[in-house]
Parts: C-alpha cells; sequence; structure tokens
C-alpha cells in the first residue's frame, strides 16, 4: 500500500504500460502485419521477435547494471534508452518500406524483452523486496492492460476501418453479377483483409509516440530517483 501511492511507483507503472503495451502490440499483429506487407511466412518474423525478446533480456539487464554499478546512476535511465529503440523500430514499421520488418522487428523485440529484465530489478531497489512478489506481479498487469488498450482498442479498430475501406473501392469497381457476392462478403460472411502499408501506418505511429511519451516518464522517474541511486551504489563506483 505503501508503494501504491507513491509517484514513482505510477511512473514506472504507466512508462511499462506504454513500452511493453506497444510492443506487445506489435507481437499480437505481427501475422496480420507481415501479410500485409505482402510476406508469406509469417511465422520467420514471430521466431525473430521471440529471439529479440530473448536478446534484449539479457541485454537490457546487462546494461542497467552497468549504469547503476559503475556510475550509481537510476537503473530507469536503461528503461529509457531501450524505449528510444522501441520508438524508432515503430517507425520503421510505419515506413513499410522493402526490409523495414526486419529492422522494425529486431527493435521492438530488443526494447520489449529489456523492460522486464529492467523493471523487477528497478521495483525491488526502489520499494524493497518485503512484497516484492506482490509487487512484481502488479506491475505484470500492464502487459494485458497496454495490449487490450493498444492492439484491441486501436490498431485492430485502425485495421478493421482501413480493410472496410479497401473493400468498399473494390466493392464498387465490380460488375453489377458480381456485386450481390461481394456484399455477402463484405457483411461479415467472409474476413475482409487490408493490403498495404497503410493498414498499420497509423497505428504504428501512435506506437511510436506513446514509446515517446514512455521515454518522458522514465526519465522524470530517473530524476526523482537519482539520490537512491546514489546511496545504494555509490561505494561500488571504482
Amino acid at each position: 500500500m505503501q508503494a501504491l501511492i507513491k509517484a514513482d511507483f505510477w511512473l514506472m507503472f504507466t512508462s511499462l504500460l506504454l513500452g511493453s503495451g506497444s510492443g506487445l502490440t506489435v507481437i499480437d499483429n505481427l501475422g496480420q502485419m507481415s501479410e500485409s506487407l505482402g510476406y508469406d511466412e509469417a511465422h520467420i518474423f514471430v521466431s525473430m521477435i521471440s529471439i529479440w525478446n530473448f536478446l534484449g533480456r539479457v541485454g537490457g539487464g546487462y546494461l542497467s547494471e552497468v549504469i547503476v554499478r559503475d556510475y550509481a546512476y537510476p537503473r530507469p535511465v536503461a528503461l529509457a534508452v531501450f524505449q528510444v529503440v522501441m520508438a524508432i523500430g515503430h517507425l520503421f514499421f510505419a515506413m513499410a518500406w522493402p526490409g523495414t520488418m526486419y529492422i522494425g522487428t529486431l527493435l521492438v523485440g530488443l526494447g520489449y524483452g529489456a523492460h522486464w529484465a529492467i523493471v523487477p530489478a528497478a521495483a525491488s531497489e526502489l520499494f524493497g523486496l518485503k512484497n516484492f512478489g506482490a509487487l512484481y506481479n502488479f506491475l505484470t498487469v500492464a502487459n494485458p492492460a497496454g495490449s487490450l488498450i493498444f492492439s484491441g482498442l486501436i490498431a485492430s479498430v485502425i485495421y478493421d476501418y482501413e480493410a472496410e475501406q479497401q473493400a468498399r473501392k473494390h466493392h464498387k469497381s465490380l460488375v453489377r453479377i458480381r456485386r450481390l457476392f461481394e456484399v455477402a462478403s463484405f457483411s461479415g460472411e467472409e474476413t475482409v483483409k487490408c493490403t498495404g502499408a497503410i493498414c498499420f501506418f497509423l497505428s504504428s505511429l501512435i506506437m511510436s509516440g506513446l514509446c515517446a511519451i514512455a521515454v518522458v516518464l522514465s526519465l522524470i522517474l530517473v530524476y526523482r530517483t537519482r539520490i537512491v541511486y546514489r546511496n545504494l551504489y555509490s561505494r561500488t563506483l571504482k
């Protein structure tokens, strides 16, 4: 309860919600994203983002340890760095140029994984280990909450809207005999799919903007906790 009334806790929670939520949105929609851009084997990107996710956890944990032990600087600065990386990755998804799917998958995967190495360690340092299990699991609520909001209410809605617009244009271009068939398809009996960069362009820009907000929140947390980390790790300075 002491943690729940602290501004630092909610800064961390909101930053995690924006960062990891935007990353999980990509993971949830990676199949449709690759399909809309003409890639036949979406499972390749799913495998790749899983690998980058793992490496992000290892790299994020290592970088944050270097920051706190060698410089006695707040651990959330590493979180801000990886959120910048994620913001750039989302921009690559939005551009949808040839090959940018691979770069976006790399950057977002690394950034998403880093959240789950940095946040638990920072939470233990700032709020202690007495109720760490409860605190950590409360923080993990940010993951499904972010996915529900960003994937379910933003990315999916925009995708469906763009798919509907494309279906309407295609529908109007058909001859009258085929129009009845297309009406049945458009009305929901068959899944309407979106193709092209426009499908996730706006969603990716929004996700990039959310990551930018997360960076600001992480830097505010860095400023507020700099004395705490200085007291914790000043003895480890070389």
